[in-house]
């Protein structure tokens, strides 16, 4: 290409090219309410509603699959979940990796952390049941 037209198609280029805007990370929470069982295999579902510090409100469904050596049987009524890594509330979606030791008799706490990519999800709640073990697997948030 000859010099004098390097420059105009260096100009076209850059103009055709789109400008990325830095995104400042999102700020959301989660609130959810589940309740499973474990015997080796381990399963628990419920709700949720992701809320985040610009205003959007996100209403999800969850879920916890894994196995291990675990057993029982519980149910959280008032959980509790911080992101970090958010760029977008549709950034929560998804399935996050776990591994998790528990126990818990009549009324317990838990604390998680989780992660999927860049985003990573800590939950703690309260609930009541019984459970003993350790346990990997998935937590999935889905609409």
């Amino acid at each position: 290409m000859k010099p004098t037209l390097l420059l105009p198609a260096l100009l076209l280029a850059l103009a055709a090219t789109p400008i990325a805007h830095a995104q400042k990370p999102m700020n959301c929470t989660l609130g959810f309410e589940m309740s499973g069982w474990s015997a080796f295999y381990k399963t628990s579902s419920g709700t949720g509603t992701v809320s985040c510090t610009d205003g959007k409100r996100l209403a999800v469904k969850i879920s916890s699959k894994g196995g291990g050596f675990t057993f029982g049987k519980s149910r959280i009524a008032d959980g509790r979940g911080e992101f970090t890594g958010l760029r977008d509330i549709e950034d929560v979606l998804g399935t996050y990796v776990t591994a998790e030791a528990h126990a818990g008799a009549v009324r317990s706490t838990k604390a998680q952390v989780m992660t999927k990519g860049d985003v990573s999800l800590a939950l703690a709640g309260k609930g009541e049941g019984w459970d003993v073990g350790v346990a990997f697997g998935k937590f999935t948030i889905s609409r």
